[in-house]
């Protein structure tokens, strides 16, 4: 089979599109090759978390994007996509009228998936692309909006959850001290359950820590001690001093932080002393399971 595929992930802090080109004839690297990735930071959380709905202002913006990556799936030609939407547009009233009108204008078919749903495609991704089929892991994405954590004992999964625990939500306060109760209750449960679990930690925020830390780990790992070390340094900086100090976005700059409390709460949990970070997206596990989905059917 020989397909170029792309996704479309639009989360709570940033928008992804991904395109890869998959050829099952070609040989080692070359059956599948990266042909475009970009990021917007349309940080839907911003208005959802405290307004409750997405702004006309950041739903104008969201439009144009939308547009822009029509175009470019079309110069790529594109054989097939599939568009998600996570946490922000999950919780936002007018979240469903926005993805009509999204569909109207540029054709684009947005679904919002479920946070057990994100979680499924991430762990099923992570399976094949990984040695985590042997041994207990807790998968844990950070985004903006929702933590999802997800327990794997040899290959399987046996766990999922979703929790309304992000950085964005973190920073408008907007999360829940019920929110933190039940995800660590469920941690301690895991650790009583299963012996050494290990972490794998996903999203922007933990791979840019992996980036920051002291020492490259050839295992792309990141010791939790490392962690607690550059999340004491950046907590007390402003936004503008972490720029200029650590070379951040101002997309970044923000929410690194809270995403280190809570990989670090999650790592305190479990009894972790280090957190694997092999850099594996939503954006990946959509367009990796759309050719899947696609070679299976025939």
């Amino acid at each position: 089979m020989k397909k170029t595929l792309a996704s479309i992930d639009i989360g709570s802090n940033g928008a992804r599109l991904l395109i890869k080109k998959f050829d099952d004839e070609a040989v080692g690297l070359q059956r599948v090759k990266k042909l475009m990735f970009i990021r917007i930071p349309l940080r839907l959380g911003k208005d959802v978390f405290s307004l409750g709905k997405v702004s006309k202002e950041r739903e104008e913006m969201m439009m144009r994007m939308m547009k822009g990556y029509k175009q470019f799936m079309k110069l790529y030609q594109v054989d097939a996509y599939r568009a998600c939407a996570t946490a922000a547009m999950r919780d936002a009233d007018n979240g469903m009228d926005i993805l009509q009108k999204i569909q109207k204008r540029t054709g684009i078919e947005l679904e919002i998936i479920k946070g057990a749903d994100e979680a499924l495609l991430l762990v099923n991704n992570l399976v094949e692309k990984t040695d985590s089929n042997e041994g207990n892991f807790a998968y844990v994405d950070v985004g903006g909006g929702s933590t999802e954590v997800s327990l794997i004992h040899d290959g399987y999964l046996v766990d999922s959850h979703s929790y309304n625990i992000g950085t964005l939500r973190l920073l408008s306060e907007k999360v829940k001290p019920e929110a933190w109760k039940e995800m660590e209750a469920d941690l301690q449960g895991y650790a009583g359950s299963y012996s050494d679990i290990r972490i794998i930690g996903s999203g922007g925020n933990i791979n840019k820590y992996y980036n920051l830390a002291k020492e490259q780990d050839a295992k792309k790992r990141i010791s939790v001690a490392e962690l607690q070390r550059l999340y004491a340094e950046l907590k007390p900086m402003t936004i503008n001093e972490r720029m200029e100090a650590y070379g951040l976005k101002d997309d970044r700059a923000d929410v690194i932080v809270p995403a280190g409390k809570i990989f670090l709460d999650v790592a305190k949990q479990l009894n972790c002393s280090e957190i694997l970070v092999p850099n594996i997206s939503l954006a990946d596990s959509i367009v990796d399971g759309l050719y899947r989905q696609l070679r299976d059917s025939g």
